[in-house]
């Protein structure tokens, strides 16, 4: 493997796993949209390349951790001459969330212009990826996959093969699933509780103790009792993991009633101006209804008390 790595897409995610990279003593060559969120990679020893196109040919290994489809395909030049270009010899890892549709087709194009391919999407939110303890899942031809893996050891604990492409992006969304139902629950649980006036450190407590305890629970407890919503995972992004979800479920005629649920209960919070939000900012959203139906009961109450007061007696002439 080529000595020099590449890195594109310095968000809440990619700049602290390049950072934990750079600071392995990778050598590396990063890139993103935004020129100033590469300063502290340059003072890790990183290069900061001028383009994408830069990237490609200074890396034989590129990691690209970016936020959608649209972004992938700008940044590889998908669909045009540069293409080609950019991939051929190359191995593209990618590490962000897309439709395993997408990524198969992608997977695909490059092996036809001469590169391989790695699906490596990771499980973490910003804390576990500072702390280089993301779990990767990785799909691909298992000589590449074997390739890639040792690049990955300062950003994540463990990498965990999952066969062929879609395989690590279907896998991905299982387990998003799971922690999509899981801080929804923890949330209307939290908003139960203080409904009824328990307190909250001692609701942390219980749920610590016991069998659900869990490295979320404790740390989105915690941000849910403080009313600290700053975006580890932001709503905006889980509401996008949600679509993703519900595409691949229908796609295979597989119930998701909880995943549902929640999508409406996310847009609902994205709705309500909290998209950058951490997820459990969807509390926001359960307090708005609570309120509302507070406010239909009130108004129903005092429709009712209008009907059942004594009029003044009609006055005519008989």
């Amino acid at each position: 493997m080529t000595a020099v790595a590449g890195f594109i897409g310095l968000g809440i995610m990619g700049r602290p796993m390049a950072l934990n990279l750079a600071r392995a003593g990778t050598p590396l060559v990063v890139w993103n949209r935004t020129p100033g969120r590469a300063g502290e990679l340059r003072a890790a020893g990183a290069r900061v390349a001028a383009s994408p196109a830069e990237v490609f040919r200074q890396a034989g290994v590129v990691l690209l951790m970016l936020a959608d489809e649209a972004a992938m395909d700008a940044v590889l030049d998908r669909g045009a001459p540069g293409f080609a270009a950019r991939v051929a010899g190359r191995v593209v890892v990618h590490m962000g969330t897309t439709s395993p549709a997408y990524s198969s087709g992608l997977a695909a194009d490059v092996r036809t212009a001469g590169g391989r391919y790695v699906e490596a999407p990771v499980s973490g939110s910003r804390g576990p990826a500072e702390a280089g303890r993301l779990v990767a899942m990785l799909a691909g031809e298992p000589d590449t996959v074997a390739e890639v893996r040792p690049l990955l050891a300062p950003m994540c604990a463990r990498t965990v093969p999952c066969g062929p492409v879609p395989g690590a992006l279907l896998m991905k969304l299982a387990v998003n699933l799971f922690l999509v139902t899981m801080v929804g629950g923890l949330s209307e649980a939290v908003h139960f509780a203080a409904g009824h006036g328990l307190d909250l450190d001692t609701f942390a407590q219980v749920l610590d103790a016991g069998p659900m305890a869990s490295e979320v629970s404790r740390v989105k407890t915690r941000k849910l009792a403080e009313g600290e919503h700053t975006a580890q995972a932001a709503i905006a992004d889980v509401l996008k993991n949600n679509r993703l979800i519900a595409e691949a479920a229908r796609a295979r005629g597989l119930a998701s009633p909880l995943l549902d649920v929640c999508h409406e209960l996310f847009a609902e919070t994205l709705a309500l101006g909290h998209g950058g939000l951490d997820m459990v900012a969807v509390i926001r959203a359960i307090e708005a209804r609570t309120a509302a139906s507070a406010g239909a009961e009130a108004a129903g109450g005092d429709a009712a008390a209008t009907r059942s007061r004594p009029g003044r007696p009609a006055t005519g002439r008989g």
